[in-house]
Protein backbone atom coordinates (compact mmCIF):
# COMPACT_ATOMS: atom_id res chain seq x y z
CA UNK A 1 0.00 0.00 0.00
CA UNK A 2 2.96 1.84 0.35
CA UNK A 3 4.04 1.66 -3.14
CA UNK A 4 0.60 2.69 -4.20
CA UNK A 5 0.60 5.50 -2.56
CA UNK A 6 3.78 6.65 -3.45
CA UNK A 7 2.66 5.89 -7.37
CA UNK A 8 0.03 8.08 -6.62
CA UNK A 9 1.69 11.17 -5.28
CA UNK A 10 4.24 10.55 -8.09
CA UNK A 11 1.22 10.91 -10.66
CA UNK A 12 -0.11 13.72 -8.68
CA UNK A 13 3.51 15.30 -8.64
CA UNK A 14 3.38 14.13 -12.87
CA UNK A 15 0.21 16.02 -13.09
CA UNK A 16 1.15 18.97 -11.68
CA UNK A 17 4.54 19.42 -13.58
CA UNK A 18 2.09 18.92 -17.00
CA UNK A 19 -0.26 21.71 -15.73
CA UNK A 20 2.55 23.79 -14.27
CA UNK A 21 4.60 22.88 -17.79
CA UNK A 22 1.63 24.45 -20.09
CA UNK A 23 0.86 27.12 -17.68
CA UNK A 24 4.54 27.92 -18.35
CA UNK A 25 3.74 27.15 -22.38
CA UNK A 26 1.14 29.92 -22.46
CA UNK A 27 3.33 32.20 -20.94
CA UNK A 28 6.41 31.82 -23.13
CA UNK A 29 4.21 32.09 -25.72
CA UNK A 30 2.90 35.37 -24.67
CA UNK A 31 6.16 36.41 -23.73
CA UNK A 32 7.71 35.90 -27.18
CA UNK A 33 4.79 37.93 -28.38
CA UNK A 34 4.83 40.49 -26.16
CA UNK A 35 8.97 40.35 -27.06
CA UNK A 36 8.01 40.99 -31.12
CA UNK A 37 5.61 43.66 -30.13
CA UNK A 38 8.38 45.28 -28.46
CA UNK A 39 10.93 44.99 -30.91
CA UNK A 40 8.03 46.27 -33.54
CA UNK A 41 8.02 49.03 -31.33
CA UNK A 42 11.38 50.29 -31.00
CA UNK A 43 11.65 49.89 -34.80
CA UNK A 44 9.14 52.31 -35.09
CA UNK A 45 10.11 54.67 -32.81
CA UNK A 46 13.32 54.53 -34.43
CA UNK A 47 11.67 55.52 -37.77
CA UNK A 48 9.53 58.32 -35.70
CA UNK A 49 12.70 59.72 -34.44
CA UNK A 50 14.26 59.64 -37.65
CA UNK A 51 11.80 61.45 -39.12
CA UNK A 52 11.67 63.87 -36.55
CA UNK A 53 14.88 64.61 -37.16
CA UNK A 54 14.45 65.22 -40.79
CA UNK A 55 12.00 67.14 -40.33
CA UNK A 56 13.70 69.51 -37.49
CA UNK A 57 16.06 70.06 -40.12
CA UNK A 58 13.58 70.35 -43.08
CA UNK A 59 12.72 73.53 -40.17
CA UNK A 60 16.16 74.73 -39.42
CA UNK A 61 16.99 74.91 -43.64
CA UNK A 62 13.39 76.91 -43.99
CA UNK A 63 14.47 79.00 -40.96
CA UNK A 64 17.32 79.97 -42.36
CA UNK A 65 15.86 80.51 -45.78
CA UNK A 66 13.65 82.85 -44.19
CA UNK A 67 16.39 84.81 -42.49
CA UNK A 68 17.87 85.27 -45.65
CA UNK A 69 14.85 86.43 -47.26
CA UNK A 70 15.02 88.99 -43.97
CA UNK A 71 18.27 89.99 -44.72
CA UNK A 72 17.75 90.61 -48.53
CA UNK A 73 14.59 92.81 -47.42
CA UNK A 74 16.42 95.02 -45.15
CA UNK A 75 19.12 95.75 -47.53
CA UNK A 76 16.58 96.34 -50.18
CA UNK A 77 14.54 98.96 -48.07
CA UNK A 78 17.87 100.59 -46.88
CA UNK A 79 18.99 100.64 -50.69
CA UNK A 80 15.27 101.81 -51.65
CA UNK A 81 15.53 104.53 -48.87
CA UNK A 82 18.98 105.48 -50.32
CA UNK A 83 17.66 105.60 -53.83
CA UNK A 84 14.91 107.94 -52.68
CA UNK A 85 17.23 109.92 -51.10
CA UNK A 86 19.74 110.57 -53.61
CA UNK A 87 16.72 110.60 -56.13
CA UNK A 88 15.55 113.86 -53.69
CA UNK A 89 18.92 115.31 -53.87
CA UNK A 90 18.92 115.20 -57.27
CA UNK A 91 15.63 116.40 -58.14
CA UNK A 92 16.19 119.34 -55.69
CA UNK A 93 19.66 120.09 -57.55
CA UNK A 94 17.42 120.32 -60.62
CA UNK A 95 15.24 122.19 -59.46
CA UNK A 96 18.09 124.72 -57.86
CA UNK A 97 19.96 125.38 -61.43
CA UNK A 98 16.60 125.37 -63.26
CA UNK A 99 15.56 128.08 -61.12
CA UNK A 100 19.54 129.83 -62.15
CA UNK A 101 18.64 128.97 -65.50
CA UNK A 102 14.75 130.10 -65.71
CA UNK A 103 15.67 134.52 -64.86
CA UNK A 104 18.85 134.19 -66.55
CA UNK A 105 17.38 132.99 -69.66
CA UNK A 106 14.36 135.55 -69.49
CA UNK A 107 17.26 137.90 -68.80
CA UNK A 108 18.81 136.79 -72.25
CA UNK A 109 15.59 136.69 -74.16
CA UNK A 110 14.98 140.72 -73.32
CA UNK A 111 18.41 141.59 -73.95
CA UNK A 112 18.19 139.81 -77.50
CA UNK A 113 14.59 141.51 -77.76
CA UNK A 114 16.20 144.77 -77.63
CA UNK A 115 18.48 143.99 -80.36
CA UNK A 116 15.71 142.83 -82.23
CA UNK A 117 16.88 139.06 -82.27
CA UNK A 118 14.18 136.07 -81.84
CA UNK A 119 14.38 134.59 -78.55
CA UNK A 120 16.26 131.10 -77.40
CA UNK A 121 14.35 127.69 -77.24
CA UNK A 122 12.97 126.72 -74.19
CA UNK A 123 14.63 123.84 -72.56
CA UNK A 124 11.79 121.36 -73.60
CA UNK A 125 11.94 122.63 -76.85
CA UNK A 126 15.50 121.82 -77.06
CA UNK A 127 15.54 118.56 -75.62
CA UNK A 128 13.32 117.05 -73.95
CA UNK A 129 15.58 115.03 -71.46
CA UNK A 130 16.23 118.82 -69.80
CA UNK A 131 12.54 119.10 -68.64
CA UNK A 132 11.84 118.51 -65.13
CA UNK A 133 8.74 116.94 -66.34
CA UNK A 134 10.23 113.56 -66.78
CA UNK A 135 12.10 113.74 -63.57
CA UNK A 136 8.76 114.83 -61.50
CA UNK A 137 6.18 111.97 -63.13
CA UNK A 138 9.67 109.22 -61.84
CA UNK A 139 9.94 110.76 -58.24
CA UNK A 140 5.99 111.19 -57.94
CA UNK A 141 5.76 107.17 -58.22
CA UNK A 142 8.23 106.55 -55.69
CA UNK A 143 8.29 108.89 -52.92
CA UNK A 144 4.19 110.49 -53.40
CA UNK A 145 5.22 113.32 -54.51
CA UNK A 146 1.77 115.30 -56.46
CA UNK A 147 1.98 113.84 -59.92
CA UNK A 148 3.46 117.28 -61.87
CA UNK A 149 4.01 119.50 -58.59
CA UNK A 150 7.41 120.56 -59.68
CA UNK A 151 7.24 120.11 -63.79
CA UNK A 152 7.84 123.24 -65.52
CA UNK A 153 7.12 121.99 -68.36
CA UNK A 154 3.71 124.22 -69.91
CA UNK A 155 0.42 122.79 -71.48
CA UNK A 156 0.83 122.58 -74.92
CA UNK A 157 -0.98 124.93 -77.64
CA UNK A 158 -2.58 124.37 -81.09
CA UNK A 159 0.14 125.64 -82.37
CA UNK A 160 2.98 124.29 -80.49
CA UNK A 161 6.06 122.35 -82.43
CA UNK A 162 6.02 118.78 -83.48
CA UNK A 163 8.23 116.51 -81.75
CA UNK A 164 10.64 114.34 -83.86
CA UNK A 165 8.58 111.31 -83.96
CA UNK A 166 5.75 113.60 -85.43
CA UNK A 167 3.44 113.95 -82.26
CA UNK A 168 3.04 116.85 -80.24
CA UNK A 169 5.14 117.58 -77.38
CA UNK A 170 3.42 117.16 -74.63
CA UNK A 171 0.60 114.70 -76.03
CA UNK A 172 2.52 111.63 -73.71
CA UNK A 173 1.94 114.17 -70.85
CA UNK A 174 -1.58 114.89 -71.10
CA UNK A 175 -1.93 111.05 -71.77
CA UNK A 176 -0.82 109.98 -68.44
CA UNK A 177 -2.88 112.85 -66.87
CA UNK A 178 -5.72 111.09 -68.21
CA UNK A 179 -4.61 107.72 -67.03
CA UNK A 180 -3.87 108.84 -63.63
CA UNK A 181 -6.87 111.13 -62.81
CA UNK A 182 -4.67 114.44 -62.38
CA UNK A 183 -5.42 117.33 -63.66
CA UNK A 184 -2.50 118.80 -66.01
CA UNK A 185 -0.92 122.40 -64.05
CA UNK A 186 -2.01 125.72 -65.57
CA UNK A 187 0.14 127.39 -68.35
CA UNK A 188 2.29 129.30 -66.80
Amino acid sequence: MADEQEIMCKLESIKEIRNKTLQMEKIKTRLKAEFEALESEERHLKEYKQEMDLLLQEKMAHVEELRLIHADINVMENTIKQSENDLNKLLESTRRLHDEYKPLKEHVDALRMTLGLQRLPDLCEEEEKLSLERACHVTSKFIGMHLYALCAKPRVGPGTPKSQNGSRMNEERESTYSSADHQPPPPE
